[in-house]
């Protein structure tokens, strides 16, 4: 099961973090800028394939030390065709190393829109009577689940065929979110309306793996550390993605409260923090990028494993 294969590969690796992938021209060094450039000119297409030769470039330098990495969708969208064509190679090459996949998009309709999404994410489509894999084929989709359940149940019904997951969005990290997140909704409060519709479907739809979490996750961002506390010890069954670490002001001690006793339960992003590590190196050029990259990566895992004993 989906979410069941992210926890072993938190616990065969030691580590509860998953690298964001949030390319930018900005944060790409410039050397490899200039190969995309050479190649193709400073066209969507030049700058799809920097964004290529800098997260393929990534992942080669975190593959043992990360057990997942976190595309986001918007990034590449904003190249157009090319941009989309980048992100499918990402994700392939992401599987290929052996990583788990999470796709930022953040989707969220109704009815056949809805369907297409989970389709184009998680499932495929039949061309002609003949099946084909999903163009993207992530192994799991972060999701805007206030449309309610039929903005959900799409994903979900993909989520069994095709042994996927989701991580519907319930305590986001940022500062507005309370703005409506925290409204009182009857005698709950909105975002754990959320987490309790998450509850009802797992149990509807029977979505638990064998080592208690269910398909269905919660996007809980570490911005909030009460709230992570209040979420994990009411909700034990599902599990937590952790967005705002380092950038957005999370520390390693308010994201402790995100994992269970056994230290199971969660996994940090970080985005920014990994991707432009090698603006703060001595080198300055981004030529030491893989090697700033890695060293960030393993220092934010040693980090949190100062909090967090992963059993």
């Amino acid at each position: 099961m989906s979410m069941d294969r992210l926890q072993e590969k938190i616990r065969q690796k030691k580590n509860p973090t998953v690298a964001g992938l949030d390319p930018t021209l900005d944060h790409i060094p410039q050397h490899l800028k200039d190969e995309a450039f050479a190649k193709y000119g400073k066209t969507l297409r030049g700058a799809a394939e920097a964004y290529r030769l800098f997260c393929f470039g990534l992942i080669d330098a975190l593959q043992d030390v990360v057990p997942a990495v976190k595309p986001q969708s918007a990034y590449f969208e904003v190249l157009g065709s090319a941009g989309i064509a980048v992100l499918e190679q990402v994700v392939a090459y992401a599987k290929e190393k052996g990583l788990y996949v999470i796709m930022d998009a953040k989707r969220g309709d109704i009815g056949s829109t809805c369907e297409a999404y989970a389709n184009a994410y998680l499932g495929g489509i039949s061309i002609d009577g003949e099946p084909i894999v999903s163009p993207f084929d992530a192994d799991c989709l972060t999701v805007n689940g206030y449309l309610g359940t039929d903005g959900i149940k799409p994903f979900t019904a993909l989520c069994k065929e095709h042994d996927k997951a989701i991580f519907l969005l319930v305590k986001t990290s940022n500062p507005s979110s309370k703005e409506l997140q925290d409204m009182i909704a009857g005698d709950r409060v909105v975002h754990t309306v959320m987490a309790d519709l998450a509850v009802r479907l797992t149990d509807k739809e029977q979505l638990m793996g064998k080592h208690g979490f269910s398909r269905i996750g919660a996007v809980v961002g570490a911005t909030h550390p009460s709230d992570l506390k209040n979420l994990r010890a009411k909700y034990p069954q599902l599990f937590f993605l952790v967005p705002g670490y380092g950038a957005q002001g999370g520390k390693a001690k308010d994201v402790q409260y995100a994992f269970d006793q056994f230290g199971h339960g969660a996994i940090v992003n970080s985005s920014r923090g990994i991707m432009c590590a090698w603006k703060k190196t001595e080198d300055g050029t981004g030529r030491d990028y893989q090697e700033a990259a890695r060293a960030e990566a393993i220092r934010m895992r040693n980090d949190i494993c100062r909090y967090v004993a992963i059993l």
